[in-house]
């Protein structure tokens, strides 16, 4: 079995606690000179970094997101597969459904 290592990257604070975001995580993130970034928390201690210009997050759906998340490490006996006939309906009754995800919506649409 050959495991796979998870990127990363280091680097050092100076005395005025700054550093140099490493090249590899600069372009991760698609960053360039004099843009932003936002370091989000997490309550296990967990520090998130990401381009701040990118849209925030909904704290609603994050939370609940986190509580699926624990749930599905503390009971992974809980998890089910998706039954084939479920897959087929669902197919079916969106076959014929047109989306534009780039139109905006409308007033009573928001």
């Amino acid at each position: 079995m050959v495991v796979k290592s998870t990127p990363s990257s280091e680097s050092t604070l100076t005395d005025r606690y700054q550093t140099t975001i490493p090249e590899p995580v600069r372009k991760a993130l698609g960053l360039g000179k004099r843009d932003k970034i936002r370091y989000v928390i997490q309550p296990d201690g967990k520090v998130v970094i990401s381009r701040a210009d990118q849209q925030e997050e909904d704290p609603i759906l994050w939370e609940f997101l986190n509580f699926i998340a624990k749930d599905i490490q503390k009971n992974p006996q809980h998890l089910q597969p998706i039954k084939a006939e479920l897959v087929n309906r669902i197919q079916s009754l969106v076959a014929d459904v047109e989306i534009d995800l780039d139109a905006p919506l409308s007033d009573e649409d928001e």
